[in-house]
C-alpha cells in the first residue's frame, strides 16, 4: 500500500517545527502558530494531525518535537527550497532578494529526479545564495 502524499501545509509545518526546534528544543504551539501566521487553535489541530501521522510528538504544555520521519520530511523540504533558491539566483539570474518566494512556491512540487538534476547542474553546492547550508541548519562559521 502506498503511503499518502503529504500536503503542502503538512510539509510547511514540519519545516517550521524543525527551524524553531534548533538543537532538539521543544517547540510551543503558540510559537508555531505565530510563525505560520495562524490562530493557535489551527496550529494545535495540525500538531494533532502530525502526531497521528507519526511525524511529530506533542505533549500538552511541553511542546512539539519531530520524529525521525518528520525530520526527514522537513530536511527534504528545506533541501528543495535551498537548491531552488540557488538555481534561480545563479542559473536564471533572479536577485537573491527575490528567490525566496519563488522557491517557496516550487519546493513542494519538485521531484527527487529534478532535485538531483539541479544539484548536479549546480556542482553539488553546499550553501544557498543566503549562505545557509543547502541541506540543513546554518553553521556557526557562516555569517548571520
Amino acid at each position: 500500500m502506498a503511503k499518502p502524499a503529504l500536503t503542502d501545509a503538512i510539509q510547511d509545518y514540519l519545516r517550521e517545527i524543525y527551524k524553531l526546534g534548533v538543537e532538539g528544543a521543544r517547540v510551543s504551539v503558540t510559537a508555531l502558530a505565530k510563525r505560520q501566521g495562524v490562530a493557535p487553535a489551527s496550529a494545535s489541530a495540525m500538531v494533532k494531525k502530525l502526531a497521528a501521522l507519526g511525524l511529530a510528538v506533542h505533549q500538552p504544555y511541553r511542546g512539539v518535537t519531530l520524529t525521525a520521519a518528520g525530520e526527514r520530511v522537513a530536511l527534504e523540504v528545506i533541501r528543495h527550497h535551498r537548491l531552488l533558491e540557488l538555481y534561480l539566483a545563479e542559473t536564471l539570474g533572479l536577485a537573491v532578494d527575490d528567490v525566496h518566494d519563488e522557491a517557496e512556491r516550487l519546493e513542494h512540487v519538485t521531484s527527487e529526479e529534478l532535485e538531483q538534476r539541479i544539484d548536479k547542474a549546480l556542482g553539488f553546492p553546499t550553501h544557498d545564495p543566503h549562505e545557509w547550508p543547502s541541506g540543513g541548519r546554518r553553521t556557526s562559521s557562516l555569517k548571520a
